[in-house]
């Protein structure tokens, strides 16, 4: 890979690999002290106040304009992603182990072919469809809906619904009026939704519950600085100068990044069931990627009949 696509990529790769699959173990520890919603709504109103402050002076002001149609769409786009995506995944990593919702995260690619097929047409090869078929064999096992089980399943079904709401979300930004450049539409969805994570944190009365410890506040900072400025410019600078098919191969290797971290620094364990459900989500996801290069004309969707959609570009679907 170093010999084809550069160094320099394949140093991005790497990085991006370790950032975005340790989060799920610095979310962790963030809510053994700090309530989940105010602790996502620290990092996204942070991490998006930074990102536009750089950002804007820098651009096209013209197609950086954020008006109260960009607002509004960056409100619904940043609530799909940063509300119930970011903050019902902290949720729910109260009771589920962060390589299990590592693992359930990795849906996403699943959720996103499916649904982009249903709402907008876009056909997929047949092996994208066997993809799906061992991506749902994986979710049954992982849940064991007719066994006890070793997961949470409330946690764990919470984590896929804000799997799914982040395909929505990804999808629904590809016909938003949000600005052009695409690291200015995240800094303006990050502090959207860390408004309403803000929002719902002083409401439900998480404030008062909240404990500063020095280890909460390292793991948060970790997830500002590096989860969110190093961990997104890595992949916007991918996306400019590797291979979408590259770039996208994060969504399987991250997964596997977190399970290896929560064993070894969290103490997690790694059950059969999480091992044989793991490995058909993973696979699941690889086939879909793989075959998501395959160009078929479209077809009907609930959202379009005829007219073609153009490819979306993958955001960042991790903790």
């Amino acid at each position: 890979m170093a010999s084809r696509h550069g160094v320099r990529v394949w140093l991005a790769l790497v990085t991006l690999y370790g950032v975005w699959g340790s989060t799920f173990i610095a979310l962790a520890i963030v809510i053994r002290d700090l309530p989940p919603f105010l602790a996502m709504s620290v990092r996204h109103l942070i991490a998006g106040g930074v990102l536009l402050a750089v950002s804007l002076p820098r651009g096209d002001r013209t197609g950086d304009r954020i008006g109260r149609r960009q607002i509004a769409a960056a409100f619904v786009f940043g609530g799909l992603l940063f509300v119930t995506g970011h903050g019902s995944l902290a949720w729910a990593q109260q009771t589920v182990p962060a390589g299990v919702a590592a693992l359930l995260v990795g849906t996403i690619p699943i959720w996103m072919a499916l649904f982009d097929r249903i709402g907008f047409g876009k056909r997929l090869p047949a092996m994208a469809y066997v993809g799906i078929a061992i991506g749902f064999v994986g979710l049954a096992f992982l849940f064991d809906p007719f066994g006890e089980g070793s997961v949470d399943r409330v946690g764990a079904l919470v984590i896929v619904l804000g799997a799914m709401c982040w395909a929505v979300g990804s999808l629904y930004s590809r016909g938003a009026p949000l600005p052009k450049r695409p690291i200015v539409s995240a800094g303006l969805a990050s502090l959207c939704g860390g408004i309403l994570l803000a929002g719902y944190s002083l409401v439900s009365g998480e404030v008062g519950e909240a404990k500063w410890t020095q280890d909460a506040l390292l793991a948060l900072a970790y997830l500002i600085v590096v989860g969110s400025f190093v961990g997104f410019t890595t992949y916007v600078w991918l996306l400019r100068v590797a291979p979408i098919s590259l770039v996208s191969t994060y969504a399987y290797v991250n997964p596997i990044v977190a399970v290896a971290l929560g064993w070894v620094i969290l103490g997690e364990d790694i059950t059969a069931q999480m091992a044989v459900a793991g490995a058909a989500v993973l696979v699941s996801v690889a086939v879909i990627l793989r075959s998501g290069g395959t160009s078929l004309e479209p077809g009907r969707g609930l959202f379009t009949r005829q007219r073609p959609i153009a490819a979306a570009a993958a955001t960042e679907p991790t903790a």
